[in-house]
């Protein structure tokens, strides 16, 4: 496992903070020997918590041009024919995966393609289950014209905790299954938009990894 490059600047400043403020209490507040204790380990439990999140471990990636894979470890909320406005002004199928903080944050392309469309949005940070955060909230829209032939859409979405949205596709790129597009600091969800009659493979409340788990069969 490594550390994810959008995770190194934060902790080495926080781990310089952190090692002064130790420093600190032990030169001027020596009397306090339990307090220092205290702070220590809440120190080493906060710097601990900061390097999980910002974890990017091993996946052993496939590719095939008609499953669509996870693009986030997360669970799955919500799997709902609704009507999507943005691109497609129709109907569509949407799959959405709610990544908590624990989760590995690194957002991964579902499929390979060519990316035909994609926009920044500026939002709000409602809770990232909420029903109008993929509408409201600060979020990224990429749709990618499949190998398959099949336009897929999905979108990087913030939530009460995430403040910052990476991304690392722009219009005109070839994308490839597995590899990242982005990442989304502290917690939020990735919503996926495919045509009806894709035979989706996960259920509600199902986990799933990113870059390894089958969303769903897209049809060719």
């Amino acid at each position: 496992m490594k550390v994810h490059k959008e995770g190194r600047r934060i902790l080495f400043v926080t781990i310089l903070v952190l090692l002064a403020l130790n420093l600190a209490l032990y030169q001027f507040n020596r009397g306090a020997v339990l307090f220092n204790r205290i702070f220590a380990g809440v120190s080493v439990v906060a710097f601990l918590a900061l390097l999980q999140f910002f974890r990017s471990p091993f996946r052993h990636l496939f590719t095939h041009e008609d499953l669509l894979l996870a693009p986030a470890d997360g669970k799955v909320v919500v799997i709902e024919d609704v009507y999507e406005p943005e691109y497609f002004d129709d109907m569509r199928k949407q799959i959405s995966v709610f990544m908590s903080p624990i989760n590995v944050h690194v957002t991964r392309n579902p499929i390979s393609g060519m990316v035909k469309y994609f926009k920044y949005h500026p939002g709000n940070y409602l809770v990232a289950w909420h029903p109008k955060s993929s509408t409201q909230n600060e979020r990224t829209t990429v749709v990618v014209e499949s190998d398959a032939g099949p336009l897929v859409l999905f979108r990087q979405i913030a939530g009460a905790m995430a403040r910052r949205i990476v991304w690392y596709v722009n219009e005109g790129d070839e994308v490839n299954q597995g590899e990242e597009f982005g990442f989304i600091k502290f917690g939020s969800r990735v919503d996926l938009f495919v045509p009806i009659d894709a035979d989706v493979k996960v259920e509600l409340g199902q986990k799933v990894k990113g870059g390894e788990t089958v969303i769903c069969q897209l049809k060719v």
